[in-house]
């Protein structure tokens, strides 16, 4: 068997041959993404985007496009508008969920070295999928390794990320080889990387709390019966990281964030958590497991809202513990993933920091 040395890119090409850039790795981090600003003008463009994917309404078009164009983009962006400018970052001028996935691209390219190129991008809003891809391939990536930062699998969030990629990449003439990160809602770093962030967070609370609520992104009972597998997932992700913080008899697992009339994973975080201040629970800490970066669904709905009514029911402390982020436990989780799906491709000196 002949080994093929590596070359320098255009190493004895033709005088008039193309341009050909390869033989370099690269990592693109995938999140959901936002508007461009908290505007209704911003947030109109980018809820059609987001509410025309099939993956995300899965209603049959005939309905869903005349009562998408007709009534919800015309009610709904002046909603979502005020409560994106409720949470957004003013010193990034930027939404949490980009500023912070932007922060997670750079710590994890700093942990793995110039071998590796890394980047990130937004299915939904700039910067796009097809962007980065193409960025990455014009800089000599042949091989890219996508990772959708979804712990949990749903056809809704990492299924339509890596439907886009590969759309995408079917248009090319030269196809870079592609590995995509497998969901990591059970995988040994997550739950330690989970457990380590909220046991901190939890010593440093100025009460005890009497629940600890693990809140997942909702979705349609229908996706379910299916097969998608998402419900059973956030289960086990929050089994596993209750016993690793000697909670399992004090986690409540709930789903937020419905849309529509149709009945949606239960049981409901807000009318759960007014349910326990009913019945003489007041001291509450939640958190979201199934969110890799804080964003809209986790800063407003939970810390804001959510609070506002368990407060009111009630409830006399509540406490958000805020999500893995571009934490050190976060980036150490990062990068035990992402070394993994690599092997093979590069040679990464150096090991993680112990979790």
């Amino acid at each position: 068997m002949l080994m093929q040395t590596p070359e320098t890119p255009g190493a004895h090409r033709p005088a008039d041959h193309p341009e050909a850039a390869h033989g370099r790795v690269g990592v693109l981090l995938v999140n959901l993404g936002s508007p461009e600003a908290p505007t209704p003008e911003a947030v109109r463009p980018y809820l059609r985007q987001f509410l025309s994917d099939p993956r995300v309404v899965e209603l049959p078009r005939l309905i869903w496009v005349p009562l998408l164009h007709g009534f919800v983009l015309q009610t709904r962006p002046a909603r979502t508008a005020e409560a994106y400018a409720a949470i957004w970052d003013r010193e990034a001028n930027d939404s949490p969920l980009r500023a912070i996935t932007r922060a997670q691209a750079e710590a994890l390219a700093a942990r793995l070295g110039p071998d590796v190129l890394v980047d990130f991008a937004m299915r939904y809003g700039e910067p796009s999928i097809p962007a980065r891809v193409r960025a990455l391939r014009a800089a000599g990536c042949d091989r890219i390794l996508v990772a959708p930062l979804y712990p949990q699998y749903s056809s809704a969030t990492t299924g339509t990320a890596l439907e886009e990629v590969f759309r995408m990449v079917a248009e090319d003439r030269w196809m870079p080889a592609l590995r995509t990160l497998p969901p990591y809602y059970d995988h040994p770093a997550h739950i330690a990387a989970l457990a380590s962030l909220a046991r901190a967070q939890l010593a440093a609370l100025a009460f005890e709390p009497e629940r600890l609520v693990m809140s997942f992104h909702g979705m349609p009972v229908t996706t379910l019966m299916k097969g998608d597998p998402y419900h059973c997932q956030c289960r086990k992700t929050a089994r596993l990281l209750g016993e690793a913080l000697g909670m399992g008899d004090r986690v409540e697992v709930t789903f937020q964030s419905r849309f529509g009339p149709a009945e949606w994973l239960q049981p409901y975080t807000e009318p759960r958590l007014l349910e326990l201040a009913g019945a003489g629970v007041k001291r509450v800490a939640i958190m979201c497991p199934g969110f890799s970066a804080d964003c809209l669904e986790t800063l407003e709905e939970i810390a804001m809202e959510a609070r506002d009514a368990f407060l009111a029911a009630g409830g006399t402390d509540y406490a958000y513990l805020p999500c893995l982020n571009a934490t050190p436990e976060g980036i150490d989780m990062l990068t035990v993933l992402v070394r993994q799906e690599l092997s093979g491709w590069v040679q990464l000196e150096g090991t993680p920091r112990p979790l």
